[in-house]
């Protein structure tokens, strides 16, 4: 038995109405604005699941792409953002991302992954592979290290994520952040997926 809380709707509503979210950097993922910043293609449409604050979507607005979608299960943030963001055309969507369907040319994991319970890893992994296009890109950073305290956020590390991801992705990039933002140096990973025609489903069901 662990004490690790019902990570749902009401839990991420309570943190959000109590301003607890300490792993908010108040700005866009350095990595990730150096990635948007040579994406040149601003066409592509673009989820952030699990956006919280949603610095990024903001980034991406600015920066030009007009076919942004937020998803997150916490209709505190969502409707504060819908507020914030009333003058832009990005989408908002107050959604579990399990059940999200679409089709999208970019997907951007950040802080997303390690506020779920491991228990979950597989399926998003999965969900991910079932949203994007068949050409698409599935981008952004992970902890590589483990927290002392019971999650979340949750940890991981270069051979946990690699033996989640290889059956639905093939690797571009997956190295250690050389650019991350202070509080994070040193403890986060890079990756820059595509997806696979077809999951190697075998090699994942055997792990």
């Amino acid at each position: 038995m662990t004490d690790t809380p019902a990570l749902d709707k009401d839990y991420w509503n309570q943190r959000y109405k109590n301003g607890d979210t300490e792993w908010d950097m108040g700005e866009v993922s350095p990595p990730l604005k150096t990635y948007i910043d040579q994406c040149s293609n601003k066409h592509h449409r673009v989820l952030i699941p699990g956006g919280g604050n949603s610095y990024e979507a903001k980034y991406l607005w600015e920066s030009g792409f007009r076919d942004i979608t937020v998803v997150d299960i916490s209709g505190v943030v969502i409707n504060q953002l819908r507020k914030e963001h009333e003058q832009t055309g990005i989408r908002f969507v107050e959604a579990d991302f399990f059940k999200h369907q679409g089709e999208y040319d970019i997907i951007i994991e950040q802080t997303f992954l390690c506020a779920l319970e491991p228990a979950l890893r597989q399926e998003y992994a999965a969900h991910m592979h079932e949203l994007l296009w068949e050409e698409g890109r599935f981008i952004g950073v992970l902890f590589n290290r483990e927290f002392e305290k019971e999650g979340p956020p949750f940890g991981g590390n270069v051979k946990i994520y690699r033996r989640l991801f290889e059956p639905f992705f093939s690797f571009k990039t997956f190295a250690p952040c050389h650019n991350s933002h202070p509080a994070r140096k040193g403890k986060e990973l890079f990756f820059n997926f595509r997806k696979l025609e077809a999951p190697i489903l075998n090699k994942w069901m055997q792990k």
